[in-house]
């Protein structure tokens, strides 16, 4: 049994959890030590889209947000061809502000989205889970996202806290559809690739409205122009804004980041905390962001308000 006061953060890769205590000496270097992804996954990627790989120190907590939250746990899920390394940079912020973080890698390219979330969610859910421990919030990034919806519209948490989206395919992308046929899609992507376009494969338009608490953060500044010519309006590279939404979300915002990097960005890790906090994002800490209007819990995607 874990005692969940040693425990600050989980890194599930291979079968293997790594933990470090938040103060600890342990937890200094394997933050100190995280990089963007391997040159592996890197490699993956860049088959399809260029990315552009940075190591950086860890973010520190705001003064003002550094709160105790000893009753809380986060589970992240990153996105697609990507591992939880992406992601660590953001787990590291919420180990510093005071939660029980576990993020968790799943073999995003070699099972469908319904099998993965089925799969890894629980195991993750378990390890949250402790003395203590009344809430899990979820953070994800891109495909994460919607193994969390498929998730939740299947299974219960009793003790579900607020879930953070970012970059999320929630009614999904025009690129898939224009790379559905292009040989190598399938080898890179694997089969959930092909579950995220706008089509009748279409998963996440199969999936209802949200009916948890919900925050968005969408990016609207790209690096792959190619990608960007087969999106409508503003985008990320991967996905548009507008395609980022989803019925029933408690409150969005767009911020001038690219989708691979979004998740990375100082001023988007700082939302996720505040939202998680709050319920809602901030309209004044964000710094060069582009903050959106609240929405209503109820408000309908067509809706202009939204």
């Amino acid at each position: 049994m874990v005692d969940h006061r040693q425990c600050g953060f989980m890194n599930k890769r291979r079968g293997q959890i790594r933990r470090a205590a938040g103060p600890t000496r342990e937890s200094r270097l394997i933050r100190g030590r995280r990089c963007f992804g391997s040159f592996k996954d890197c490699a993956v990627a860049t088959l399809l889209a260029p990315l552009i790989v940075a190591c950086s120190m860890p973010l520190a907590p705001d003064a003002a947000v550094a709160q105790p939250n000893l009753d809380a746990c986060v589970v992240i899920l990153h996105g697609l061809v990507r591992t939880s390394n992406s992601m660590g940079k953001l787990a590291d912020y919420l180990v510093a502000s005071g939660y029980r973080v576990v993020n968790t890698s799943y073999p995003s390219r070699e099972k469908l989205i319904e099998d993965l979330a089925i799969e890894y969610i629980p195991p993750a859910l378990a390890d949250c889970r402790g003395p203590g421990i009344d809430r899990v919030h979820f953070v994800t990034h891109s495909m994460g996202g919607i193994l969390v919806r498929y998730y939740l519209e299947n299974e219960t948490i009793d003790d579900l806290g607020r879930v953070v989206m970012i970059s999320p395919p929630n009614q999904g992308s025009e690129v898939v559809d224009q790379l559905f046929d292009v040989p190598g899609f399938g080898a890179i992507n694997g089969p959930a690739g092909y579950q995220l376009g706008t089509g009748d494969n279409s998963l996440p338009l199969q999936l209802g409205p949200a009916e948890f608490e919900l925050g968005i953060i969408a990016g609207d500044y790209t690096t792959n122009f190619v990608f960007s010519s087969m999106l409508p309006g503003r985008d990320d590279g991967k996905v548009s804004v507008e395609r980022t939404k989803l019925e029933g979300m408690a409150d969005f915002i767009v911020v001038h980041e690219p989708h691979s990097l979004i998740m990375r960005d100082k001023d988007v890790i700082r939302q996720v905390l505040y939202f998680l906090q709050n319920g809602r994002f901030s309209r004044e800490e964000i710094g060069g962001s582009e903050p959106g209007p609240a929405v209503n819990a109820n408000c309908s995607i067509e809706a202009v308000s939204c």
